[in-house]
Formats: structure tokens, sequence, C-alpha cells
């Protein structure tokens, strides 16, 4: 894995120590994603056993859980937003985070967790999380001035699946 999508556990003199990233995956239950870079986000939160609503769309309604049924994720339309989210994962432009902070902040998220699509340098990536330094202090402070967590990295299902190989 490059270093700009780091490891959701770090090794020390105890077996594992777990990130901030990895202790509010452990802690949550739902998550709301909008937007995503890969199917592969709202999928593996919903194999991972979470709550997961996607906001597909700029319409208001666009709105479908990820849900799995016999050993395979569905997704069903919901079209409305739901009540209660304790993390908001996000693939969107530093610009919209003010707006959807306030969103997540409305259902009761206590984090929030951006991914950018770029890997080290700017060059497009996917599963990508690297922003320039005055973005990412930039989305930080909007994130953490709401009393919001903020996590930037790793790639939010590579941590999923890392998390569950530990549990």
């Amino acid at each position: 894995m490059d270093s700009w999508c780091a490891f959701a556990w770090a090794t020390t003199a105890e077996p594992w120590v777990m990130t901030d990233a990895a202790r509010i995956l452990e802690t949550a239950k739902s998550v709301l994603v909008v937007d995503w870079p890969l199917v592969e986000v709202p999928e593996t939160l919903a194999r991972a056993g979470y709550t997961t609503v996607e906001h597909g769309g700029p319409e208001p309604d666009n709105y479908s859980a990820y849900e799995l049924k016999d050993g395979e994720v569905v997704m069903r339309r919901v079209g409305r937003a739901p009540e209660h989210a304790d993390l908001v994962f996000t693939h969107r432009p530093v610009d919209e985070l003010p707006q959807i902070v306030e969103f997540a902040k409305s259902i009761g998220a206590t984090a929030l967790w951006i991914q950018s699509g770029l890997a080290d340098g700017g060059t497009p990536d996917s599963k990508g999380c690297w922003l320039p330094d005055d973005e990412s202090q930039r989305a930080r402070g909007i994130v953490e001035s709401a009393g919001l967590s903020y996590i930037q990295e790793p790639y939010i299902a590579d941590a999923v699946r890392d998390l569950g190989a530990r549990r």
C-alpha cells in the first residue's frame, strides 16, 4: 500500500494500536456515503455490517440503501436521507464540505471521512486519499470547527477490510 493511504492499524510494541480511522469504524454502526469513487465503498461497508445509505446525486431524494441479502449486496432506493448516521463518507470537492458538514451534524454524525480520489502529487486514483497540504488543512478546519472528527486516509474500503480481519 502506498504511503498516501496508510494502513488502518499501526504496529508498536503492542500487537496493534488503533488509529483514529479504525477507532471511528469500530464504534460506527451507520454510514451515509455522499458520492463514491467506486461502488466498492458502499458495498464493502454493507458487507461489514454497517447500515449504509448513499446519496447518489444532486436530487434531494436520490438516496439508496445498500444491504446484505443472502450473501449478496443489494441496493434499494429509499428516496430520503437517513434520520441518523454515525459517520459520513464523502468523495466531493473541499468547497462542498461546509454544506456536507452541516448535513452530517443534522443527522447526528460524529465524524466525516473525506476521500479525494487523488494519489500523491495529484494524480487521479479512485482509491487515492491525497490532498495538497493547504486543501487538507482547510478541510480539517471545516470539519473539526463543527465538532466532528476528521479522517482523510486510509482508503475507507481498505480500512473496513483491515478492521474486519482484526476483529
